[in-house]
């Protein structure tokens, strides 16, 4: 009983790791600005990020800023109306190695993207050795299978480590085909309740198309996201600064209530949290067809 509970400690926090460097350093820091990285975690992340979940962090935030830029249109790098639910497991690799090859190329279309970015395509894939990671955490898993018989170890070790193609998956399938939508947003993100707990709260796609620059992704007083926990208790630690911002609720915004207009004052870059009884009271409203925001903005 003792070493499945291991396994499964081991897997929930290699998953976690994996977790947090995508959604909190590469999404919610290094691709929109919600969250500051310190200098020296910036570094090791551009370093290490490669190493640790796989992907190519410029690639990366290059394709989500396609991503937001085309989001649910033929443009779109990962979204299920061009591969479908499934076929999007496919065609997210399929677009992430035309982004690096892309970028590569320095095509302006691409490289247009991530011009703010200080850093190049990691070492591993401008020498072609992208699968080396993959390489060394599998070297691992069976090294504890190989040489100790931990077998169910190795395996949570490696599927917790190099989990990021099923999470994406998950997000950038299930958040724009399944689930509830709080806003009128020109694309066809949905907020899905079990992709956002698996996920650090990346699940909640239409409350973050609709808010990119929050470095919260929950809305509503029922939504949970977990990733914005993680990156306070890192702020705690001086590791990151959550950004500040103000989001005014008016009409002309579309963000409509019943009630007069307001202004929140958000302390710690949120879309303003929607208690019960305001809920009842409100229309989500939100006009946005239009509106494409430009790819350093986002």
């Amino acid at each position: 009983m003792r070493y499945y509970t291991l396994c499964l400690l081991v897997f929930i926090s290699t998953y976690c790791l994996n977790m947090t460097f995508i959604s909190i350093f590469y999404h919610r820091g290094i691709a929109h600005e919600s969250v500051f990285l310190s200098a020296r975690l910036r570094r090791f992340v551009i370093v290490a990020g490669s190493w640790i979940t796989g992907i190519d962090l410029k690639s990366w935030v290059c394709m989500h800023r396609m991503h937001h830029a085309y989001s649910d249109t033929l443009k779109d790098p990962h979204s299920p109306k061009r591969w479908g639910i499934f076929g999007t497991l496919i065609g997210q690799l399929i677009s992430y190695n035309k982004t690096l090859r892309e970028l590569d190329l320095k095509n302006p279309d691409y490289t247009a993207m991530v011009h703010d970015l200080d850093f190049d395509v990691n070492i591993l894939n401008r020498k072609n050795i992208s699968m080396l990671p993959y390489a060394i955490q599998l070297a691992i898993a069976i090294t504890c299978g190989w040489v100790f018989n931990y077998w169910l170890l190795g395996s949570a070790y490696f599927f917790g480590m190099m989990s990021h193609p099923i999470q994406g998956w998950l997000v950038n399938s299930f958040g724009h085909a399944v689930g509830y939508t709080n806003f009128d947003v020109s694309d066809d993100s949905r907020n899905n309740t079990l992709v956002a707990w698996l996920c650090f709260g990346e699940g909640y796609q239409n409350n973050h198309h609709r808010f990119p620059k929050s470095a919260k992704f929950s809305v509503r007083w029922f939504e949970f996201d977990m990733g914005y926990m993680v990156a306070n208790i890192l702020a705690r630690f001086g590791m990151l600064k959550i950004s500040k911002v103000r989001f005014t609720t008016s009409p002309t915004d579309g963000f409509g209530y019943w009630a007069e207009s307001m202004l929140f004052e958000v302390g710690a870059n949120v879309a303003p949290d929607l208690s019960p009884r305001n809920v009842s009271k409100m229309k989500f409203r939100s006009k946005i067809a239009n509106d494409r925001t430009a790819p350093s903005k986002i």
